[in-house]
């Protein structure tokens, strides 16, 4: 069964309104976990977000040029459930 996943900017540091400068996934694409989604800049240094979950990219919540901060809903994601794993340290056998 899918269901969908916001993926926001987790803490970046001390950062806040950092500007878009390119947008590195899009709609239908398939992503893995830590995949980058954005490249923000800021007056000191650019970064790549990476995300949080893996899936397909459903829609876009930001365009370039927008200024992002911690918490902020970058995509959304439509992931499919897998068989659940174990518990640590219970496995097969």
């Amino acid at each position: 069964m899918a269901h969908t996943v916001e993926v926001k900017v987790p803490d970046i540091g001390d950062f806040k309104d950092v500007a878009i400068i390119e947008l590195l996934v899009k709609p239908g694409e398939v992503i893995a976990v830590d995949t980058g989604l954005i490249m923000v800049e800021s007056d000191k240094a650019s970064m790549e977000i990476p995300s949080s979950h893996a899936g397909t990219v459903k829609e876009l919540k930001v365009a370039l040029g927008d200024k992002v901060s911690e918490g902020s809903v970058i995509l959304v994601i439509e992931t499919t459930a897998a068989s659940p794993l174990p518990p640590a340290g219970e496995g097969p056998g």
